[in-house]
């Protein structure tokens, strides 16, 4: 009981003394615009270290906050949770060449993905076309679907 007393004094005055802001899970999550469960959900899939307890609770740091934007910034760009856990370990091991790699692995999967977006766009703007102008006839958009399903 003592040593936790001493523990916490420690980090208040570490804190105070250093600016270090420290969070509880659920301030971390809030502050970080993510769930709880996500956050444990990280650490499970080690993507976000997980601080050893002071007494009871355990306290995050800046440093936490920074990591879950990585992890949400990279998710933005199109990276699994597999790819950010590596990219966070080539980083750690300031590996650049393998980190520029998957990058460009990512950036040739988006360019496929935004060339089928573009074909899917320009198939829909030729349905509502059709539709449009063939309002006596069956409706194309919900034929051309009806057709391309498979059969069962």
């Amino acid at each position: 009981m003592v040593a936790n007393v001493i523990k916490e004094l420690i980090l208040r005055t570490m804190v105070r003394n250093q600016e270090v802001y420290m969070f509880t899970i659920g301030k971390l999550a809030k502050t970080a615009g993510v769930g709880v469960e996500t956050l444990r959900f990280y650490q499970r899939e080690q993507l976000l270290p997980i601080p050893e307890p002071i007494g009871k609770i355990r306290y995050y740091e800046d440093i936490h906050v920074t990591r879950i934007a990585f992890i949400k910034n990279a998710q933005l760009a199109g990276f699994t949770l597999k790819e950010i856990k590596q990219l966070l370990e080539m980083d750690a091991s300031e590996d650049h060449a393998k980190a520029r790699n998957l990058a460009l692995q990512r950036l040739s999967a988006l360019e496929e993905q935004i060339n089928d977006l573009k074909t899917a766009q320009a198939a829909l703007q030729k349905l509502a076309h059709e539709c449009q102008h063939n309002r006596h006839k069956p409706c194309p958009i919900i034929a051309s679907f009806v057709e391309d399903n498979p059969k069962n």
